[in-house]
């Protein structure tokens, strides 16, 4: 959004600047999160993309170093899908050796051993922030664990986060993942969906000035009608900037429910939508139903043959996520 468009709806600050909405929900899931850091584990936090999750790990983690409890390690490779139990033996590296000469061992025995001298020196809960988990692979889940494991036995705490798409908790569910899903606790963010008829007026009163009033930004049936047509934060950030820009080139203001219905995407609701804002892209997809990439599109087309249509909605629906 530019700032003539700003300007003209009295807009001081964009909606990407604007803070965390921090709901009593949150609050509570906030400390329920930290208490668990003191007893070791995985602990996976899941929502869709755009609810907030990055954001809230930035909290989390803000306040666990304030209160220097625990000591907070972050692994900050972006390429998750190439991840292995190697990049975070290096991510817990970085954060925990105060030498700045020291280098990580590479051989397996060695390295296991240099981290558990490395955690006793610390004498505090150790806690390893993972975003974008969905995208690692099993394997490395599994050696998560048994790093959470080696840490115990030495008498420390290794507590490892793990942030994504809903698609981490259902892989946490499967039964192949019983190993790692039967220790993990696994929480959901999805507080927006209890404030979502207030969230509008709220992210409006943020960034705008304080003589604005928000009906003077956007009708309030078209604001409702915004609200209910979405389904994130995000989406409704990304939204509204759009009909603001739209009602700026005709001189609109406020925003009527028909600039409101003229930016919308029309397949806002279609299966790929939804699926993909789960974290099921095209290559997970093939995964899930055992079906070639050309297989998956056509289903997502809706130009499949029926047999196989009813066998893809079965294994669809069992994801519980549409």
């Amino acid at each position: 959004m530019n700032n003539e468009v700003m300007q003209f709806f009295g807009l001081n600050k964009p909606f990407h600047h604007v803070p965390f909405l921090e709901t009593e929900p949150v609050k509570q899931q906030i400390e329920t999160i930290k208490s668990a850091l003191h007893t070791s584990g995985i602990i996976a936090l899941t929502g869709l993309v755009g609810s907030g999750k990055t954001t809230l790990l930035w909290k989390i983690q803000q306040q666990l170093q304030d209160e220097k409890e625990v000591l907070v390690c972050r692994s900050l490779s972006t390429d998750k899908k190439r991840v292995n139990i190697s990049t975070l033996y290096t991510a817990l590296f970085f954060d925990l050796a105060k030498d700045k000469n020291f280098k990580a061992p590479n051989l397996p025995e060695q390295r296991e051993r240099k981290l558990l001298e490395l955690v006793k020196k610390q004498d505090k809960p150790i806690v390893l922030f993972i975003d974008e988990a969905h995208d690692l692979g099993s394997q490395t889940l599994i050696s998560l664990k048994r790093i959470i494991e080696l840490v115990y036995s030495s008498g420390n705490h290794l507590t490892v986060i793990l942030a994504g798409h809903p698609k981490l908790g259902n892989d946490l569910r499967r039964p192949i993942m019983e190993e790692i899903g039967a220790r993990a606790q696994v929480f959901q963010l999805n507080h927006w969906v209890e404030n979502k008829a207030n969230y509008g007026a709220w992210l409006l009163k943020q960034s705008s000035r304080k003589d604005i009033n928000p009906h003077e930004i956007i009708m309030p049936d078209a604001m409702d009608l915004l609200v209910n047509s979405l389904v994130t934060p995000l989406q409704i950030n990304h939204y509204l900037a759009q009909a603001m820009e739209q009602a700026y080139l005709t001189g609109t203001k406020p925003i009527t429910c028909e600039i409101v219905q003229s930016i919308l995407a029309p397949d806002l609701e279609g299966i790929a939508a939804k699926l993909a804002r789960s974290g099921y892209n095209l290559s997970a997809l093939c995964e899930v139903l055992n079906a070639r990439p050309s297989e998956v599109r056509a289903y997502l087309l809706g130009q499949l043959n029926s047999s196989k249509l009813q066998e893809f909605h079965k294994e669809i629906n069992k994801l519980g996520v549409i």
